[in-house]
């Protein structure tokens, strides 16, 4: 029996496992504090010593020394995968092997390939599967997707985003290292895309543009996305630059702004002619952090449900192959992808 299976239509606490000790581990179990309904139970590691740790930090009961043991703890109904990029694919895999549920950061895999091996897997063993697209749970963003798909700016033209970071990022960094899924894209570059996405669904034409750096992976990527209805999507994103990560949806009848950090926003302006602009601001709170999309997590469980309807795997696959056809232009690949 799936682990899945003893928590649906329950109320008792969602027990957590967490696979991987680095920062974007810990800032998850942070927020899954705020979740009365959430327990971290276990943490794995490649080496007792970190799981140990970790542990410790943060009152986990099962410290995990590897990843085989981990999958194997019978106690955890859902895992996050929190391991780099490169890994994701063996990580998550591993646990739905297991026939434990699984959230695994973003992006899902190396590539749309990768990715279509773990979504078959769990269907194979029925188990629930979903991308740590955080920024598709955000009550904001879901606000903002609802108006534009209820005609708030009329038919949308253009959608733009940008992410980037200014570095510099040292030699070896993750960032620069091809052997873990280094480059703007699949770091950053996959919010921008994600967002558009959300938008207007997967573009008939991906045209890129990149900086490579002497490791091979892109350092600056520009994107231009077109739909089949003549909307265009305007992306880019950066290891070497800062930027105001920002967004914009224009269509034929007003436009919206997200001044700033467009995937988890404290407000968005809806401008239209002849109105006054219109300020949608966030609740605050947990609504800011990684709590909505583990408590997305935890209702699909009680629910029954394989995959969110908030982050459909379909979609996840639809964003990994823009960026698949996005490096397959600017010259970018991975070791075993």
């Amino acid at each position: 029996m799936a682990e899945t299976e003893t928590v649906q239509g329950g109320s008792a606490p969602v027990r957590w496992g967490v696979l991987a000790t680095g920062a974007m581990a810990a800032a998850f179990t942070e927020d899954l504090r705020q979740l009365p309904d959430a327990e971290v139970v276990a943490v794995g590691s490649r080496t007792a010593a970190s799981a140990r740790r970790f542990a410790d930090r943060f009152g986990i009961p099962r410290a995990h020394g590897s990843w085989a043991e981990f999958a194997a703890d019978d106690q955890v109904d859902v895992v996050y995968v929190a391991a780099p990029h490169s890994e994701h694919l063996r990580a998550a895999g591993m646990c739905l092997e297991a026939g434990r549920a699984v959230l695994c950061e973003k992006p899902l895999a190396l590539s749309a390939r990768q990715a279509g091996e773990l979504v078959a897997l769990a269907r194979e063993r029925d188990v629930f599967l979903m991308e740590g697209m955080w920024m598709w749970c955000n009550p904001l963003v879901r606000r903002l997707a609802a108006l534009v798909a209820d005609g708030a700016v009329g038919e949308v033209r253009t959608v733009a985003a940008d992410f980037g970071l200014p570095g510099p990022f040292p030699p070896g960094h993750r960032l620069l290292d091809p052997a873990r899924g280094g480059g703007a894209l699949l770091d950053l570059g996959v919010y921008p895309v994600a967002f558009a996405q959300l938008l207007l669904g997967e573009p008939e034409r991906v045209t890129a543009r990149a900086t490579l750096s002497a490791e091979g992976v892109d350092t600056h990527t520009s994107l231009l996305l077109e739909w089949a209805g003549g909307a265009q999507g305007l992306l880019h994103c950066s290891v070497t630059a800062d930027t105001p990560r920002a967004a914009s949806v224009s269509g034929t009848g007003g436009w919206i702004e997200v001044p700033g950090s467009f995937f988890r926003p404290d407000h968005f302006v809806l401008h239209r002619p002849g109105s006054e602009p219109e300020v949608f601001r966030s609740a605050g709170g947990p609504d800011d952090t990684w709590a909505p999309q583990a408590a997305e997590v935890m209702r699909c469980l009680r629910a029954g449900e394989r995959q969110s309807p908030l982050v459909p795997l379909e979609a996840t696959l639809g964003v990994l192959r823009t960026v698949d056809a996005a490096r397959a232009e600017v010259g970018v690949g991975y070791p075993g992808e």
